[in-house]
């Protein structure tokens, strides 16, 4: 029996919309989202009772198996979330964990400081957003608890340089997607004097949600604007409680393991020096090997583009294992307590396992009822030309808050709103690409369902929901500067205008937010 589909109705947001609004209410993520799935399922079943067992099992089946073979890459990425957080464990276990925050204390001053060092390795570490959050997390975690920082306000420092700072960088698993969907672009419509390279450099300053939500980030940071749930987070870790206790452990946290005395800051940097190097090369190296075998040569965006970044991110996570391992029995830490950190390390990681299960089931189902198409399709009514950027935007967004994913919106998105652009005015070609994937970044901020999300809050381990209600604030600030930015760019034209007004509007912002905080600083020279 074919399922059915709701491309051209409302109902296709109904799933999405209950699991967000459930997990919302209730904080129960898995229950909701397992909620939001079946729903979807029932729907796309129209009711009939066979074929939803039918699906159920199917979709059960294909997150690891996915017809031809083992569904590589959801495995692949899972054992990347397992080996870092063994590798963190290990890390932990041989001293090295505490030698870098006693190291990083005589070197960084304060509160301030801490965060500026987060958002300094979350803009350096920008080849993967899934890397970026599972490592930049899991360095900076023991200097910012050192200082009485929240898990919150760490997972949002994380969360909103990853994707904006991958979204416009060329070399990095974002850009290399988006070069590809681009090049399709501009072949479809015989676009042939530019190339997707230069057609990506030229969106990067019209990609007004990024550079707003940095810069917001950067002021949140130094001017410590923290408000509403942020604010009261805040407050609870500068009273020695880093995250909500009433709800439990989150995951990716400290396992209470013993650790070697004889730890220095090697046993925390060489894994992770030797991680990093390991996972750029071998994506490279992917590759190399998948363009050799298309009888094409070696290019470093062709490379990234066609590099397996799930195999590459996992592979080098088991070889930095068995490397950090052996070193470890070579400084005299006893077999026995690396064989605990290993088990530990993988049972911290299966409450984010569990969530990024359902996340990629629940995106399936939203695939298969079309969601982002209907919502995408709102967007092809006649519209007066000068908002073509701001609707664009708009769609984007609910199109990435309800599906959670940033990729698929684009891939519905970039041809949508070229095709909008070249029909109504070619000059707004490249501002509404670059709305639509800044539209994208900003619903995935605020989506609980969405990937990067539920990584975000692994990787500074904290709770799932309290991630989503500390940043969804300032994501909607920084996406209202974004909106005003884009409705200045479609009425003149010009690029710089839109830039002054999303400036403009966020120098008004931080002054009410100071204002608002009576303009003190409230940061502390000495650690918590």
């Amino acid at each position: 029996m074919a399922l059915i589909s709701y491309a051209d109705s409302a109902l296709s947001i109904l799933p999405p919309v209950a699991a967000i609004g459930l997990a919302i209410v209730t904080r129960r993520v898995l229950l909701s989202l397992g909620l939001g799935i079946l729903l979807g399922i029932v729907m796309l079943a129209d009711f009939a009772p066979s074929v939803i067992l039918s699906e159920l099992t199917s979709r059960a089946a294909g997150l690891v198996w996915d017809g031809d073979g083992f569904a590589s890459w959801n495995l692949y990425t899972l054992g990347f979330l397992m080996t870092m957080g063994i590798l963190m464990a290990l890390i932990s276990v041989s001293g090295g964990t505490r030698a870098f925050a006693q190291w990083a204390r005589r070197r960084i001053r304060d509160r301030r400081d801490a965060q500026l060092m987060t958002l300094f390795l979350g803009a350096v570490i920008f080849i993967d957003d899934y890397f970026n959050a599972l490592l930049v997390g899991n360095v900076a975690r023991p200097v910012t608890d050192q200082y009485g920082i929240s898990r919150e306000k760490l997972a949002y420092c994380i969360d909103s340089t990853s994707a904006p700072v991958c979204v416009i960088s060329p070399i990095s698993t974002w850009g290399a997607y988006i070069m590809s969907l681009l090049a399709a672009l501009l072949a479809s419509h015989g676009l042939t004097e530019i190339t997707a390279l230069s057609l990506f450099a030229q969106m990067i300053p019209f990609n007004l949600y990024a550079l707003t939500a940095l810069a917001l980030l950067l002021c949140v940071v130094y001017l410590r604007l923290d408000i509403g749930p942020m604010a009261a987070a805040e407050r609870r870790a500068q009273a020695g409680q880093l995250w909500d206790a009433q709800k439990g452990t989150p995951a990716g946290e400290d396992l209470g393991l013993e650790q070697a005395r004889s730890g220095t800051v090697l046993n925390l940097a060489g894994p992770l020096v030797l991680l990093v190097s390991l996972v750029v090369g071998l994506m490279l190296f992917s590759g190399d090997m998948a363009l050799e075998a298309a009888g094409e040569p070696f290019a470093l965006i062709a490379a990234l583009e066609n590099a397996d970044g799930a195999w590459s991110m996992a592979t080098a996570g088991s070889i930095t294992i068995v490397i950090t391992a052996l070193g470890m029995i070579a400084q005299g830490v006893s077999p026995a307590l690396i064989g605990r950190a290993l088990l530990k390390g993988m049972h911290s990681m299966l409450p984010a396992v569990y969530i990024l299960l359902m996340a990629w089931s629940i995106a399936g189902v939203i695939a298969d009822l079309e969601t982002g198409k209907y919502l995408a399709g709102l967007a092809s009514e006649s519209l007066p030309q000068p908002l073509l950027p701001a609707l664009v935007f708009l769609i984007s967004a609910a199109a990435a808050f309800s599906t959670g994913t940033s990729y698929g919106t684009f891939a519905i998105m970039l041809p949508i709103a070229a095709n909008m652009a070249l029909a109504l005015e070619p000059a707004l070609l490249v501002p509404a690409l670059s709305a639509a994937l800044a539209g994208g970044v900003f619903g995935d901020h605020c989506s609980p369902i969405s990937d990067t999300t539920i990584l975000s809050s692994t990787g500074s381990a904290c709770h799932h929901m309290d991630h989503v209600a500390t940043q969804l604030p300032y994501a909607v600030m920084a996406a209202g500067l974004a909106l005003a930015g884009y409705l200045v760019l479609g009425f003149t034209g010009s690029v710089a205008a839109g830039l002054l007004i999303s400036c403009l509007g966020l120098m008004v912002l931080v002054g009410l937010l100071r204002r608002r905080e009576g303009g003190e600083d409230h940061y502390q020279t000495e650690g918590a």
